[in-house]
């Protein structure tokens, strides 16, 4: 990707004057937030990535979780009060996103979801979340999950 895409999250952002940098990188299939990571020069802890998930009921939701730690989902189901919460199969990412897998965003999602962010995240003095396309991230402060997203502070993090 050689240009800075215009996509729902970049809209979004610039239309709530939230503040962010533009950071594209080789995208490779599989290959995570360690590809990301090491291309920007940061440290994956940083790097937040946006997952796609489905209560019981088949209500998505949405979580974001550091680079370099994976979620616990009887722990985040128990801390939402849910019965049970997956991962979604890419297919139905897609559809509750708007976004492909590897560039899912945040911000601008086609489909009006809860928002969940491992409560460390919003320690970080600033982070790097997908702008809405493989290859593309926004740096910027994480206020504006809490702020723009109203993105509820859980405890769900493991070291895998």
């Amino acid at each position: 990707m050689s240009k800075v895409p215009s996509n729902p999250a970049i809209r979004l952002l610039k239309e709530h004057q939230i503040p962010f940098t533009e950071h594209l990188y080789r995208y490779e299939e599989h290959g995570g937030t360690s590809v990301s990571a090491r291309a920007l020069g940061v440290d994956e802890h940083a790097v937040v990535k946006t997952l796609i998930m489905e209560d019981e009921a088949g209500r998505p939701l949405l979580v974001l979780m550091h680079g370099d730690r994976e979620v616990s989902t009887k722990a985040l189901a128990r801390q939402i009060g849910a019965k049970s919460v997956h991962i979604c199969k890419p297919e139905v990412a897609n559809r509750h996103s708007g976004y492909l897998v590897g560039g899912t965003s945040p911000f601008g999602t086609k489909k009006a979801m809860a928002v969940y962010v491992e409560k460390g995240i919003l320690d970080l003095a600033r982070i790097y979340i997908n702008g809405g396309a493989r290859g593309f991230l926004v740096g910027l402060d994480p206020k504006a999950l809490t702020g723009l997203l109203e993105a509820r502070a859980v405890e769900v993090a493991f070291l895998e």
